[in-house]
């Protein structure tokens, strides 16, 4: 299995507890709630692994410096 595989499973499995819990009521905005729930985390764990550095954790997301650190300010991620 692969690792990309793990991560869809672990959020297909999450999702589907949400709407258990959710006992019927109609969620709304959900995909906004998720990368709300996963964004921070994701950056804050490559934060992490790039022992802060920011230049080599925007190559890692795949995403641009000025915009890490756009999130890291949005998400009040203390780096």
């Amino acid at each position: 299995m692969s690792r990309n595989t793990d991560l869809a499973d672990a959020v297909k499995r999450s999702l589907e507890r949400y709407f258990k819990d959710m006992d019927g009521e109609k969620p709304t905005a959900i995909y906004d709630m998720v990368l709300k729930n996963i964004e921070r985390p994701l950056i804050e764990t490559v934060l992490g692994k790039t022992a802060g550095n920011q230049s080599a954790a925007a190559v890692m997301l795949g995403i641009d410096r000025n915009t890490l650190r756009k999130k890291i300010q949005q998400l009040r991620i203390k780096a």
